[in-house]
């Protein structure tokens, strides 16, 4: 099903575009009846466009297309630095990181990587960052402050994602080719001893693609696509921390179990207090709700057609699913534990971020090469608000807020 190796690889080798009329053209709209924003503020969203070799910037103050940045050959995965006015991209095909200075919009660095990377993780600092290489089963860490590749370790096979926990001390590797976990222990920036060294592999999770690392760093999370399962696995806990004074086993990572949810879990959806995952399940039209704290599957329910991404209210109230099958977002009120609307999108919406202040829901649309921007609040409750142009087989979005200082 290449609709599902585009979820799982961002692969670039999607099927034929089609065209749309698009709702907003290069002169926005502005957003009125939209909470104000200081002067001088700017908000943009990047978007990776695998079939175009570009990245769209979008103006979220102004609802527009600002401009289109030419990067490495199929673009895949994006991060934001939390400290620097950084946007980071994965080039697969050219194997490397295009470097954006979101301050005037344009690259400013390329760093050299291995072998098709697809997944670029910055840990909490800004100050490193982790690429999985899945042409040549490693992994990258980068000195974001030097721009370059200062160390790289063995995993499995293709690895497809690398997630830094909050603590830092944790990298969690996804090996899609080997169906196993990678954890590496992390070391700190001043210390002596190499970046990364493997702590624990565990085998078990066909096809290991998504993970979700829970806001204390005791849990990770893995959606094992090729079949139905999640895999939930305890981070081990620094020797010195309370945990591991009150529980010696947790200072080991070990597997907790093995979850039932529906068949294809392509996404994890962790809410802001990592009390749920929400896990979205590609083949059964199903979303299956998680609880982190008893490692227990609360309920599967019917969502849309292929759902592909969820994304999770700051509120923890309400869940938002890219329905990929039936070109529709999907609210989901996890309050209540209903569906409560669907609003209809571009062709093939995927991935999804929200905006700084999360009035504006975004939506990339890989089949028509558009991002839907839908108003999550109003006087209708949440619609569709407009549509902004992006590139060829849009993969990937990120928001960037800058506030200058006076």
């Amino acid at each position: 099903m290449p609709e599902i190796r585009q979820l799982l690889f961002r692969s670039p080798l999607l099927a034929a575009v089609t065209s749309v009329v698009l709702l907003a053209g290069a002169s926005g709209c502005r957003r009125s009846h939209f909470p104000d924003v200081p002067a001088g503020y700017r908000e943009f969203a990047y978007i990776s466009n695998g079939a175009s070799n570009t990245v769209s910037v979008l103006d979220l103050v102004n609802l527009r297309q600002d401009r289109t940045l030419q990067v490495g050959s199929n673009p895949t995965g994006l991060a934001v630095n939390p400290r620097l006015n950084e946007v980071y991209v994965v080039n697969t095909q050219s194997g490397s990181v295009s470097v954006i200075d979101a301050n005037a919009n344009r690259v400013v660095a390329t760093i050299p990587v291995h072998r098709l990377p697809y997944f670029i993780s910055v840990d909490p600092s800004g100050r490193r960052a982790y690429v999985a290489n899945s042409g040549s089963n490693t992994v990258s860490v980068l000195d974001l402050d030097k721009r370059r590749e200062i160390a790289v370790a063995g995993t499995g096979e293709q690895p497809g994602l690398a997630r830094i926990s909050p603590d830092m001390r944790s990298l969690v590797v996804t090996n899609r080719g080997s169906s196993s976990i990678s954890i590496f222990d992390v070391a700190p920036y001043e210390a002596s001893r190499p970046i990364l060294h493997l702590r624990a592999a565990f085998p078990g999770c066909p096809g290991a693609t998504d993970a979700a690392i829970l806001p204390d760093s005791s849990k990770a999370f893995i959606a094992c696509s090729a079949g139905h399962q999640v895999m939930a696995i305890n981070l081990a806990a620094a020797p010195e921390s309370w945990a591991a004074k009150q529980d010696s086993s947790l200072t080991t990572d070990h597997v907790l179990t093995l979850l039932d949810v529906g068949h294809t879990p392509v996404h994890l959806a962790l809410k802001p207090d990592g009390g749920e995952i929400f896990v979205s399940n590609f083949a059964s039209d199903s979303i299956s709700e998680i609880s982190t704290w008893t490692n227990e599957v609360g309920g599967t329910y019917t969502i849309g057609n292929k759902p592909a991404h969820g994304i999770v209210s700051g509120d923890n109230s309400t869940l938002w699913v890219s329905n990929f099958g039936a070109d529709s977002i999907s609210l989901y009120s996890i309050d209540d534990g209903r569906l409560v609307s669907s609003i209809h999108t571009g062709s093939a919406p995927d991935a999804l971020a929200f905006s700084a202040d999360e009035h504006l829901l975004l939506a990339t649309d890989a089949h028509s090469g558009d991002v839907a921007v839908i108003r999550t609040q109003g006087k209708v409750g949440p619609a569709l608000f407009t549509m902004l142009p992006a590139g060829s087989s849009p993969n990937s979005i990120v928001v960037k807020a800058i506030k200058n200082e006076p």
